[in-house]
């Protein structure tokens, strides 16, 4: 029984390929070398990274779950075992939902072809496990003695949410196998646990996990995207400067007029996209990005600029629901 993802359910939304649209194209205007394609497949292998890292936190469980049963199985041979040496709480190391991952065939077959393993980082696994029973949310579960599937997996939830995504020692292992990782751990964690949540009892090995993207569209979005915010780059840059008469160019943050270039190349060049739709997502850009100063500046400028871009009959919309944009 395989359940299939309902199309508009990918790990890359629409948000986080804006979010590395923005962090690739600061590179590409930070670097000496300005090369569209290599810009382009720098965009692409980013993205790539952060699938691959959506498997690679998802099998972390299992590794901290082999772990605490190794260390069972040390303390029940030991020279003089204690009572609880000889019965320990099982709870963790039986987990429904670990076990399911261990077995999900999706998941393993991803991790061999990139050759993706933690076997190479004992001492972060121990360190995780020692994190993790010192938590409160496992102190809570262990000691709870009703044994349900959706117990277990808020546990994983919780486990991911609250004990890996906060470790310190797994960034740096991250930060030194990708660049890339250390950006996207929190929202990678959010699509982890989007996926456990649509596990239950009755999930299978073929279980398939999220697909990277939700369709074609969504490759094209991205090529269209980083490729209009650099080629029109002398336009678009016109057109925040007209709009911030009374600031001064020079001193407006780097970030900031990026995050405009390409909310504006959408207003511009991406007829299906409400003018709306562009404005929300690039103002939630800046949240992260920028000040809160800027944030209001950045809305402001482009406010000012789509009215002016309507009034001269620049925005061409088309499609469903776009009539009268």
């Amino acid at each position: 029984m395989r359940h299939h993802y309902e199309v508009h359910y990918s790990m890359i939304s629409r948000r986080i390929i804006r979010t590395k649209v923005l962090q690739v194209l600061y590179a590409y205007y930070s670097s000496e070398e300005k090369s569209l394609n290599k810009t382009e497949k720098e965009l692409f292998f980013c993205i790539h990274k952060s699938y691959d890292l959506y498997h690679y936190l998802m099998v972390l469980v299992t590794e901290i779950a082999d772990y605490a049963e190794k260390r069972i199985e040390i303390k029940r041979h030991k020279h003089r075992p204690t009572h609880e040496d000889l019965h320990p709480n099982n709870k963790f190391t039986t987990n429904l939902l670990i076990q399911q991952l261990r077995s999900n065939r999706q998941l393993n077959t991803y991790l061999d072809q990139k050759k993706l393993s933690w076997k190479n980082n004992p001492e972060l696994i121990k360190e995780l496990y020692l994190i993790m029973i010192e938590s409160d949310v496992y102190k809570i579960y262990m000691a709870d003695e009703n044994h349900s599937y959706l117990g277990d997996r808020k546990f994983i939830e919780k486990l991911f949410n609250k004990v890996i995504l906060l470790a310190e020692d797994l960034y740096i292992v991250l930060e030194e196998q990708s660049i890339f990782w250390n950006d996207d751990m929190k929202f990678v964690i959010s699509m982890i646990t989007k996926t456990l949540k649509r596990f239950n009892e009755l999930t299978d090995s073929d279980h398939s996990l999220m697909p990277m993207y939700k369709d074609n569209e969504d490759i094209e979005f991205t090529k269209k995207l980083i490729r209009q915010s650099i080629i029109n780059h002398d336009e678009l840059r016109e057109l925040i400067k007209v709009h911030s008469k009374n600031w001064d160019v020079e001193r407006i943050a780097f970030m900031d007029i990026l995050i405009m270039q390409m909310a504006i190349a959408e207003f511009l060049y991406f007829p299906s996209i409400p003018t709306k739709v562009s404005m929300n997502e690039y103002i939630e850009l800046s949240k992260f990005y920028s000040t809160e100063k800027s944030k209001n500046f950045i809305n402001g400028i482009l406010d000012k600029t789509l009215k002016d871009l309507k009034k001269s009959g620049k925005i061409n919309k088309a499609g469903r629901g776009l009539i009268g944009e």
